[in-house]
């Protein structure tokens, strides 16, 4: 049966895409932390990081790192946050945000009815970031 993720990927399910390449997928998150949390994903059904293989792992964590770059500058972060939650939803993903304080590590903060357009200008601001910084192959059109 496949995961949400799963369905988010194949376009069952709408998902505001940032990357995409042959292993690993971003998008926003529905829940954000803060303006353009990003969720890391591996096309591959993989449950706990710990079971990813070790290719995969440093693809997913090399692109998790990149958009955490790319969001301390695009949104005027100090720091990008991340976290291997993996409870929600039983398919390995990082979650990826510009970050001020420890008090942002907290999903209970998460907004849960974000606006739809401040999140699709998340969006195309994080996507020309990634553009801007060299990756405009991975980065699908706005």
């Amino acid at each position: 049966m496949s995961t949400l993720f799963t369905k988010i990927i194949n376009g069952e399910i709408p998902g505001k895409f940032v990357w995409k390449d042959d292993d690993v997928v971003a998008f926003l998150s529905i829940g954000p932390l803060a303006d353009g949390h990003t969720l890391v994903v591996p096309r591959a059904e993989v449950d706990r990081w710990t079971d990813a293989p070790a290719e995969l792992w440093q693809k997913v964590t090399a692109v998790a790192q990149t958009i955490g770059k790319v969001q301390v500058e695009v949104f005027g972060a100090p720091r990008a946050g991340m976290i291997i939650a993996g409870f929600e939803v039983d398919h390995l993903h990082l979650h990826v945000w510009p970050a001020s304080s420890e008090a942002e590590f907290d999903f209970k903060r998460a907004e849960q009815n974000p606006d739809p357009d401040r999140m699709e200008n998340n969006a195309r601001q994080l996507r020309a970031g990634l553009r801007d910084a060299g990756y405009g192959e991975f980065v699908p059109a706005d």
